[in-house]
């Protein structure tokens, strides 16, 4: 009897000790994305001319678009030009609705309106804000010969969270190529 007590009593210490919570360290922060700033390049057409970020690679498509390739962030801004020709309201309307298809998945949609008079360089940037296929699109024009379209993907399915970082990277670059946009005769 004496033995039987002894194993009952061994099994109730065994089952009252192993149901502790084993203690973890937490992380002392999160991991953060951090790119390193890039130099200034010039792309010229015969159109218009901006300067870009030097870590990333042009590949031109046609006379009238490109694609500025960031491989590092596995991401691209595409950009395309049109002539105006008594046509800026449907070429600003197209462009505004291409910006807003993206509405279906996106929290909200933040337009920035633009302008550099100096130059003759007026536009909107939209930021798109949620798990949408395009963090930011945006236009620019002198309202009377040229217009130019951008748009900003990923080559990966949209998790906001997760291209948070390299999305407002992007953002800043595109606000650059607006400053820096001249439009030529």
């Amino acid at each position: 009897m004496k033995l039987k007590s002894v194993y009952s009593l061994l099994v109730v210490f065994v089952f009252l000790t192993s149901c502790k919570d084993e203690v973890l360290p937490k992380p002392k922060a999160k991991l953060r994305l951090e790119y390193a700033l890039g130099g200034v390049r010039k792309v010229e057409t015969k159109n218009f001319e901006f300067a870009y970020n030097d870590k990333a690679q042009i590949e031109k498509k046609k006379e009238s678009s490109f694609v500025i390739n960031y491989p590092e962030m596995k991401g691209a801004i595409f950009i395309s030009y049109k002539k105006v020709n008594n046509n800026l309201k449907k070429l600003v309307t197209d462009a505004e609705r291409l910006s807003y298809e993206h509405a279906v998945k996106a929290e909200r949609i933040q337009p920035q309106v633009f302008s550099n008079p100096d130059s003759n360089v007026h536009g909107v940037l939209f930021e798109v804000v949620g798990n949408a296929a395009s963090q930011s699109q945006f236009f620019a024009t002198d309202s009377t010969q040229h217009f130019i379209t951008g748009s900003l993907y990923f080559y990966t399915k949209p998790n906001y969270d997760s291209i948070y970082p390299a999305a407002s990277y992007l953002k800043e670059d595109i606000g650059k190529i607006m400053e820096t946009l001249k439009w030529k005769n």
